[in-house]
């Protein structure tokens, strides 16, 4: 190469990725980095350390600092034993991880702000896997993506921490208050309007995003609602989670004394290792708790009554939902070999035999798992039978939600039906991912791959189209409180017996009715199992 084209690349290079303009915030000035035609600031605390005495308390405000902080490399992910093969991770034992990141085209303008809560099973996953870039940019966005606690020290609920005088129990969903709160201080100096804040997430970031609808803690602090391939499973009742804290107490050694100062003095390797498997399973794991005050009622009982803070959601799900479990199962399995029939029937075995998908109690009855098998037989593959048993009570559940929150607030309901979503699996024998459960996130987040195994993602020029929609769409949302702008076209708002479900696919202008789309995901056969209820 000449010296005067290395010169060329180098001033390209520096030109793609330069100093930003410092920003102002209440805790001092921070500089990032110019990309392209964003402004990223990386590694941004928002909370103080939740360490040794503020371990298992409520997020205490950043300290301040004197002079620049340089926020040009993320800040470390939050402590995690579970990867979910290449959904996510790494695996760490960061205590200190209250950080969050800003994407903004314009830090002097005025924009409308989403803040993404990712997903994981609150047990694994980091905010720093998100690009906000391709939102920031195309939708004329602040996007701002936080890490907040997981596993244990996330959600655990023990009597002698939660007598303490403290909100107690969803301590993730307090931080995510925390960040929000950030947010509301500090984004106008990033070109954010702290009026017009969109909270959005992914799978249990959704139920986390639902959460907050719910919460008192919440009020005030977003507008606007969107729930990624979420679960209305309920949260866990606290005399459970309390049962669970006490036999992780024991497990961990600490039963005489003082058993708060035992818990908190534990080395984080050794909460980690009590914490579950890689899979996400463990026998203290508890999810979003029912405290009684961070989350204060059960999220079907307050849609349907009412009591919840109003706002327009966007609500949705992708078509093959189940292929995410088949992948990850056959992942970490036999990653040369096909799954079988006994595979399949092991998964409705344990997902609807009673076992705690999530760390919450089900509530299915007795014959469920025999109801299920005979409802989805294996014929052919046990890949299809897996693929619909595991996918369609989630879309079914979206619009049991939808209905509930539709008598109050604008309500737009979606399916994500790319069936040529890349994917971040390697290739496996028989496997098909489909429109899976994370299918959709690299339409939003430039080239997400599932976190440090899954394999990098590219968008064709079909799905950089699609991608396009989505992202105005997001954008809309975020702006106006409706995906489309304006109008009921071409995406309506959701209306029993109407044309309620948009289909988010290549042809951007398909639609079902509420009857269509249940027959599609056999919701009568979901609604008789009560389980949402």
């Amino acid at each position: 190469m000449s010296r005067t084209r290395l010169a060329l690349v180098l001033l390209i290079a520096l030109m793609a990725r330069a100093e930003a303009t410092p920003v102002m915030t209440a805790d001092g000035v921070v500089e990032g980095i110019a990309k392209n035609s964003v402004q990223e600031f990386l590694g941004i605390p928002y909370a103080k350390p939740p360490v040794g005495d503020l371990r298992w308390m409520p997020p205490q405000p950043a300290e301040k600092w004197t002079g620049a902080r340089q926020a040009k490399e993320f800040g470390p992910a939050c402590a995690q034993i579970a990867t979910m093969a290449p959904f996510a991770g790494p695996a760490n034992a960061n205590e200190d991880c209250l950080y969050l990141n800003v994407y903004t085209p314009d830090a002097k303008a005025k924009l409308p702000v989403l803040v993404w809560v990712h997903g994981g099973g609150s047990v694994t996953g980091e905010g720093n896997h998100y690009d906000g870039s391709r939102l920031a940019a195309k939708g004329k966005l602040v996007v701002v993506t936080i890490n907040y606690r997981l596993t244990l020290f996330g959600f655990l609920a023990h009597p002698t921490l939660d007598s303490e005088g403290h909100p107690f129990g969803n301590y993730g969903i307090m931080d995510m208050q925390a960040a929000l709160r950030w947010v509301k201080r500090n984004i106008a100096s990033f070109g954010g309007d702290p009026n017009n804040v969109t909270l959005a997430g992914h799978s249990a970031g959704a139920s986390a995003v639902m959460a907050n609808v719910i919460s008192p803690g919440a009020v005030g602090l977003f507008h606007r609602a969107i729930f990624t391939s979420g679960n209305s499973i309920p949260f866990t009742a606290l005399a459970k989670t309390e049962e669970r804290g006490r036999n992780f107490a024991v497990a961990a050694g600490c039963t005489k004394g003082d058993v708060a100062k035992c818990l908190r003095a534990l080395p984080a390797s050794k909460v980690l290792a009590l914490s579950g498997t890689r899979l996400g399973n463990g026998p203290y794991h508890n999810g979003q708790i029912l405290d009684g005050t961070v989350i204060p009622i059960q999220a079907l009982e307050a849609f349907t009554s009412g009591k919840f803070n109003r706002m327009p959601i966007m609500i949705g799900t992708t078509k093959d939902e189940g292929n995410l479990a088949i992948g990850v199962e056959q992942y970490l399995k036999h990653p040369n070999t096909q799954t079988t029939e006994a595979d399949f029937r092991n998964y409705v075995t344990r997902t609807y035999g009673g076992s705690a998908e999530g760390g919450v109690e089900q509530a299915y009855p007795k014959d469920t798992v025999a109801r299920v098998l005979a409802h989805y037989p294996v014929k052919d593959a046990a890949l299809d039978s897996w693929d619909a048993a595991a996918t369609d009570i989630r879309p079914c559940r979206a619009q049991v939600v939808a209905e509930s929150l539709s008598a109050h607030v604008p309500v737009f309901s979606y399916e994500f039906a790319d069936r040529t979503a890349p994917s971040f699996f390697p290739k496996m024998p028989g496997f098909r991912p489909l429109a899976y459960h994370a299918g959709d996130l690299p339409y939003l987040f430039l080239g997400y791959h599932g976190g440090p195994e899954g394999l990098p993602t590219k968008l064709t020029a079909q799905q950089e189209k699609l991608s396009e929609h989505l992202t105005a769409a997001w954008a809309n949302f975020a702006r106006t409180g409706n995906p489309n702008g304006a109008g009921d076209a071409p995406w309506p708002r959701w209306k029993k017996n109407g044309p309620a479900v948009f289909l988010q696919d290549n042809e951007w202008s398909r639609t079902q009715t509420s009857a269509q789309f249940s027959a599609t995901h056999q919701c009568g056969f979901w609604q008789s199992v009560h389980y949402w209820k």
